[in-house]
């Protein structure tokens, strides 16, 4: 699909919720964080926050970080699921999933060619400029 079609996504264009996760993500060294807009072609989120840790620990370490900064802020997650292994961590809240992976299994599911329909934002692993949006 050409890629000039899709509107080009940016971290200030991101909702909060979204940028909330992505930080606390980044705050446990969470690595190949990609952010998917895919309100234009699924019915039921608006977004992909897609990730990988290094071990089943470093896996829950996220989650639980993405968790607590997300329920600071008022939201509340529908579902969280994939504790037990943390292969593949998922945390519903509705307009936006949250996926965590194991390398190993991001790779297998491969969830970004799966998906990759929608616009993709590649975010590097810089904490300080993902919140900027709130500042303006």
């Amino acid at each position: 699909m050409n890629k000039e079609k899709h509107p080009k996504i940016s971290k200030n264009s991101l909702p909060q919720g979204v940028r909330v996760s992505v930080m606390a993500s980044q705050a446990k060294k969470a690595e190949g964080i990609i952010v998917l807009d895919l309100s234009g072609i699924s019915s039921f989120t608006d977004y992909f926050i897609i990730m990988h840790g290094n071990s089943d620990k470093q896996n829950i370490a996220i989650c639980n970080s993405v968790a607590r900064a997300l329920k600071k802020a008022n939201f509340k997650p529908l579902s969280i699921e994939g504790l037990d292994k943390a292969e593949w961590v998922l945390m519903d809240y509705g307009s936006f999933i949250i996926h965590i992976f194991s390398e190993q299994s991001r790779e297998y599911y491969s969830l970004e060619k799966l998906w990759g329909d929608g616009p993709k934002l590649y975010i590097k692993n810089e904490i300080k400029n993902i919140m900027a949006g709130e500042n303006k």
